[in-house]
């Protein structure tokens, strides 16, 4: 591609930088745009993937259909598949009217699919079904309905590794990976760091009409040596702390230190606590687990009882019923058939009266409560996904459903 081309581009969608890894990818970009092969973009979270698709789209023949861009993460897995592939009315709670999903509404269009490594595995082989033929079925339907659809899509998530885990279908890796286009992360990129420091500088003065701050060249020095775990968008967020809050407007390498972390070799956001560091939150988790399997151990051990307890009045029923009448003479059995038989009820020993007794659950322990709160707390942990919420708390899919009922949680 010519370089008055490349420019012309970044100048279109305002990317700035330079770097030879930048330009293959918006060269593979264009390259690939006038045909309908499906593009999986790769890297990680914040270096900007959002922008090839729209590239992609807008020069493709599908320029002037329509583009959607989803954020699969985003979607409860519940209701997935409904946004995707529509639904129609009363196929489940809420579904006051027939709905074509996204599929059906970007027919001849272009779909930009974000975190497609978050997608369930159902979703997973309807979306390559889509892929493969062009057909899907939309929720509660039974027509099958076809549909041409560009799918574009992008992940921070390391997909072979998902695929050995089981998360990821490794045909639709395939499928989606028929043109591969790899995001270099902003550490690689040189001094594409400090044209877009200048870039978020500028944009940051006009929006708030102030000076715009510049970098002293030991300054510069420091922020490309920094690994940038946040990409571009930590980039930006830094950048305009120090225009908002930094009263210099020339920037040296001592106040830059206080706005990024001071470990420059490290690629971690937040800092992991050492050993000798106490986490009371982590403690409260830990013990929210165990009192909650706590309570499933005296639901078990309540049922066991009872089952017990049935047992033992069964046994002595049938010894109070059994007489020694056996022994005694022919004639005196018979008037002893005949008489009334009046059963006695022996008195109860120390150990059948501890099992006799119902157990009753103490209140100060507040099990339900607990049990409760955990449950929340799994469910929005893992973003309302019932599967990976079970597998936190070490119970199966049907009893965390049970006790999601149970809790009024539905």
């Amino acid at each position: 591609m010519k370089v008055s081309e490349l420019q012309n581009i970044k100048q279109r969608y305002n990317i700035v930088g330079n770097c030879p890894a930048l330009n293959h990818v918006l060269d593979v970009a264009l390259q690939v745009a006038p045909t309908d092969l499906s593009v999986l973009i790769i890297g990680e979270s914040g270096v900007g993937k959002e922008i090839i698709p729209r590239v992609i789209h807008d020069n493709s023949p599908r320029r002037r259909e329509k583009y959607f861009a989803i954020n699969c993460g985003s979607i409860p897995e519940g209701t997935i598949d409904s946004e995707l592939f529509g639904h129609v009315k009363g196929s489940f709670t809420g579904a006051i009217n027939d709905s074509p999903g996204y599929f059906g509404v970007a027919n001849k269009g272009t779909l930009f699919l974000d975190e497609v490594g978050e997608l369930p595995l159902a979703t997973q082989a309807r979306l390559l079904r889509v892929l493969e033929t062009g057909e899907y079925i939309p929720v509660g339907a039974t027509e099958v309905k076809k549909t041409d659809v560009r799918i574009v899509a992008a992940t921070n998530v390391n997909i072979r590794k998902a695929i050995s885990e089981g998360r990821f279908r490794e045909d639709l890796y395939y499928r989606l990976n028929s043109i591969p286009i790899q995001m270099p992360p902003l550490r690689d990129r040189g001094e594409d760091i400090v044209l877009l420091f200048r870039l978020f500088a500028m944009q940051t003065a006009e929006k708030y009409r102030m000076e715009k701050v510049t970098l002293t060249d030991d300054a510069k020095r420091m922020l490309m040596k920094y690994k940038w775990p946040g990409n571009v968008r930590q980039l930006k967020n830094i950048t305009e702390q120090i225009s908002i809050l930094c009263p210099e407007r020339v920037v040296t390498a001592d106040i830059l230190a206080n706005f990024i972390p001071q470990d420059q070799e490290s690629t971690q956001l937040a800092k992991i606590p050492s050993n000798n560091e106490h986490s009371f939150e982590t403690e409260r988790e830990i013990l929210y687990k165990i009192l909650f399997e706590l309570q499933g151990n005296v639901n078990n051990l309540r049922q066991d009882m009872s089952i017990l307890k049935k047992q033992l009045d069964e046994m002595k029923g049938s010894h109070i019923m059994q007489n020694d009448d056996s022994k005694l003479p022919i004639d005196n059995r018979t008037a002893l058939q005949q008489r009334p038989i009046v059963i006695q009820q022996q008195p109860k020993t120390m150990a059948e009266d501890a099992i006799a007794e119902e157990y009753v659950e103490p209140e100060n322990l507040n099990l339900n409560d607990i049990g409760r709160q955990m449950l929340e707390k799994a469910l929005e942990r893992n973003g309302g996904n019932r599967k990976k919420a079970a597998s936190e708390l070490g119970i199966s899919d049907r009893t965390l459903y049970r006790r999601i009922k149970q809790y009024g949680l539905e």
